[in-house]
């Protein structure tokens, strides 16, 4: 008697197989809906942090331009001839030593679009500061380094320059002047956007900064009617 009604008590408290394969497949279709919403949820997630990550690269690439291409100087050499140079790709111009770590003084600065296993990108490139040949000065002859990627696609850039009168250039040629100030489109290919943007440059055509590597060398050639002591 007293087994049996262990047995009927165990009897009582279990599941049967009917329960079991009910409860399988109601956790299955549980299962799914969360899966399916989560999969919607975490694409929505991931294409606004992926928009939000380049909303913020566009804003550093925009600082950046307009403070590099703001704090560009006046510096000539002995034809007179400003170290300024502009394409609608990219633009070489001469400024202050940017750092705390970096050495007063001067440094040529190169931004443009350069292309590389991932496609075109947007870099900034420097070198130290230094003599150039006479006559037009090439800036393929300046040992630039340090580069430094700025935007990358979908994302291209485009510049342009801007006269004294206001009208604006795709390209600034080797002149005795500065663009009073570059202006930078950059569009967004994938969505067909275009993001704009300019920077006055500070302009001192009345006291232009000389070449200093130029005076180096006019310093230690010998005087007319002055041998060498």
């Amino acid at each position: 008697m007293i087994l049996r009604y262990v047995g009927q008590r165990r009897a009582e408290h279990g599941f049967t197989l009917i329960e079991a394969l009910v409860s399988l497949a109601l956790m299955g279709l549980i299962l799914g809906a969360l899966a399916s919403v989560t999969g919607q949820w975490l694409r929505n997630w991931n294409r606004g942090i992926i928009r939000a990550q380049r909303n913020e690269q566009v804003a550093v690439a925009l600082d950046r331009l307009a403070a590099d291409l703001s704090a560009a100087d006046y510096v000539t050499r002995s034809d007179n001839m400003p170290l300024f140079r502009g394409t609608e790709q990219g633009v070489v111009f001469v400024r202050s030593v940017l750092g705390p770590n970096g050495r007063p003084g001067l440094e040529f600065v190169r931004i443009s679009e350069v292309a590389d296993s991932r496609g075109p990108a947007l870099v900034r490139m420097r070198a130290p500061f230094m003599l150039l040949p006479p006559g037009d000065p090439k800036t393929d002859l300046i040992p630039f380094a340090d580069p430094v990627v700025l935007l990358r696609a979908p994302y291209r850039i485009n510049f342009a320059y801007a006269a004294v009168d206001g009208k604006w250039f795709s390209a600034w040629p080797s002149s005795g002047e500065l663009p009073t100030s570059v202006r930078f489109d950059i569009r967004d290919v994938a969505r067909g956007t275009v993001i704009s943007s300019a920077a006055r440059i500070r302009i001192e055509t009345g006291v232009p900064r000389p070449d200093p590597s130029g005076q180096q060398q006019e310093a230690t050639q010998p005087q007319p009617g002055k041998g060498p002591t």
